[in-house]
């Protein structure tokens, strides 16, 4: 296999996905239709949203069953987006928290998606 060219997230409204991904990455998507939108980053990684009663085969599985993580430079920063996630009343899976893997909090999208913002280590 070669690389990870993009992951996708089975989204109930492309739209409100789009309203939601484009404060949190605080950039558009790249490219969008009704039932599809597709964000990039500058290390090539690119992150979709397909609208899940168009997905085929059929979607069966339910979101909050894994999650993405954002690596930051440190504590200050989990903390800045944790604060930042309140003040836009999204939804807090965890606030930051010391764990064994290093220091985190995690967010909610629309869908139930964890998005996890961490600093490795301790």
């Amino acid at each position: 296999m070669q690389s990870l060219d993009f992951t996708i997230l089975y989204v109930a409204d492309v739209s409100r996905s789009v309203e939601f991904y484009t404060t949190f990455l605080e950039r558009p998507p790249i490219e969008q239709s009704p039932t599809f939108a597709m964000f990039g980053f500058a290390n090539g990684v690119m992150f979709g949203l397909w609208q899940k009663d168009g997905v085929v085969p059929s979607v069966t599985a339910k979101a909050g069953g894994s999650e993405h993580a954002f690596v930051v430079g440190d504590k200050d920063e989990v903390n800045a987006h944790h604060r930042r996630w309140v003040r836009l009343g999204h939804e807090i899976g965890q606030p930051p928290q010391e764990l064994d893997f290093g220091y985190s909090a995690v967010l909610l999208d629309p869908d139930g998606h964890r998005i996890r913002v961490m600093k490795p280590g301790g």
